[in-house]
């Protein structure tokens, strides 16, 4: 076998595994019993985002999904800490409960 059919084949491998990790991801977010659950969830999905937009790199070649990797990975890192400061606190305010 030549390196480019072993190169397509491990990308649709991987390809098809992210789906299926996409997909476990999204029935967690839904079915998920408490909010911290749902959380890494949405943490996992964002990572997973980031990995796609990996392979949109590889099957395509255009290093400029490699700026939308980082986009992706920035974005999703902010909002797990805040999700993680929201759920520490308990709600958006303080001052409100007081």
């Amino acid at each position: 076998m030549t390196a480019g059919i072993v190169q397509t084949a491990g990308a649709a491998i991987a390809a098809v595994l992210l789906l299926a990790a996409m997909i476990c991801a999204g029935i967690r977010i839904v079915r998920g019993p408490t909010a911290p659950d749902r959380v890494v969830a949405l943490d996992m999905l964002g990572t997973l985002g980031v990995a796609g937009a990996g392979m949109a790199v590889i099957a395509s070649g255009a290093t400029a999904f490699i700026d939308i990797a980082l986009g992706v990975a920035l974005v999703g890192f902010l909002t797990a800490t805040a999700f993680a400061a929201f759920i520490e606190r308990g709600s958006i305010n303080e001052e409100e409960e007081q």
